[in-house]
């Protein structure tokens, strides 16, 4: 059982998920001596880092083992690597330890699962849950400098693409600025993978769609007709009530663009086309377009065409 340890000029928990410093309850009456006693084989309580403490004598979660390293590391102190893209949405397999970027002149040593960074480029955190994450792209390229497996490392910077955190731009941006040491590898993979801005779109319109009442669609459609005839490509596809969805990077009222999908409207295929600019910028109205479509689409009576090559959502 985790114990609640209360500040004495607030009365609020002085502690999160379990966690706590020796300075926090020295201030909320403890001594050090109770500290201490409470920490030793068998008591209630264990140390974690130096100066931080669990206020359980159970082996720490993951979280509270991120915040075990924050409180330790101190202040500016930003977790990067697997945890900081796993807090932002990507599902990776957890790391052995907490990758923690610190001011460059401060001096502490890494212990256990903590792994101390000193950087030059701490950078603005994201916070989940009071931990500072760093960005998605610094994160990525922080892992990927020590990534020495090709097929993981073209995967892994293509991730936070994928999930729309990121453009290769942005990867490309934050290799250059950071240290060079590790980063050919990264530099030939990312040259290899050229923009990813269809990549890139597509994962902000995941992240678009997580917001909306709808089911989830498929991918990288090719639409048919009944005899198999090609209608048009799809960027997501509804197939129980053939609606379709384009993420335009033509104007949205260019001659061209509408032409070459004339085809689907004709063979009765709903539509809704969507300029990537507005993914971000106007995402509620696109999900009102999307929520509206869909039911119009719905009423009707489904056309008869097919979907081939399909990729899972």
């Amino acid at each position: 059982m985790t114990e609640t340890i209360s500040a004495p000029a607030t009365g609020e928990p002085a502690h999160r998920d379990g966690v706590t410093t020796s300075t926090h309850l020295r201030r909320a009456g403890l001594s050090q001596h109770a500290i201490s006693s409470r920490c030793r084989p068998g008591g209630p309580w264990r140390r974690l880092l130096p100066g931080v403490i669990l206020l359980s004598n159970r082996e720490p979660s993951r979280d509270q083992q991120l915040r075990a390293a924050v409180y330790h590391a101190g202040p500016d102190a930003v977790v990067s690597g697997t945890d900081a893209l796993q807090a932002q949405g990507i599902p990776l397999s957890p790391s052995r330890r907490v990758h923690v970027l610190i001011p460059i002149g401060r001096r502490l040593a890494s212990h256990e699962f903590t792994w101390l960074d000193r950087t030059s480029r701490v950078p603005d955190p994201v916070l989940v849950d009071g931990i500072p994450f760093a960005p998605p792209a610094r994160a990525t390229i922080d892992l990927a400098r020590h990534e020495t497996d090709p097929d993981r490392l073209r995967r892994l910077l293509t991730l936070p693409v994928y999930y729309g955190l990121c453009t290769a731009e942005q990867l490309r941006n934050e290799l250059d600025a950071g240290n060079q040491r590790g980063s050919s590898a990264v530099r030939r993979t990312l040259l290899t993978l050229g923009s990813l801005r269809d990549t890139y779109q597509q994962g902000v319109a995941r992240e678009l769609l997580g917001g909306v009442p709808l089911p989830p669609p498929i991918w990288n459609v090719t639409v048919c007709d009944s005899a198999g005839g090609r209608l048009g490509l799809v960027d997501a596809w509804w197939d129980e009530i053939a609606m379709g969805w384009l993420l335009d990077q033509a104007a949205p009222r260019s001659d061209h663009s509408v032409a070459s999908h004339l085809p689907l409207t004709g063979a009765g295929v709903v539509l809704v086309r969507t300029p990537a600019n507005r993914l971000r910028g106007d995402a509620t109205a696109v999900a009102r377009e999307l929520t509206s479509a869909f039911g119009a689409a719905a009423r009707r009576r489904r056309p008869r065409v097919q979907a081939l090559r399909e990729v899972a959502a």
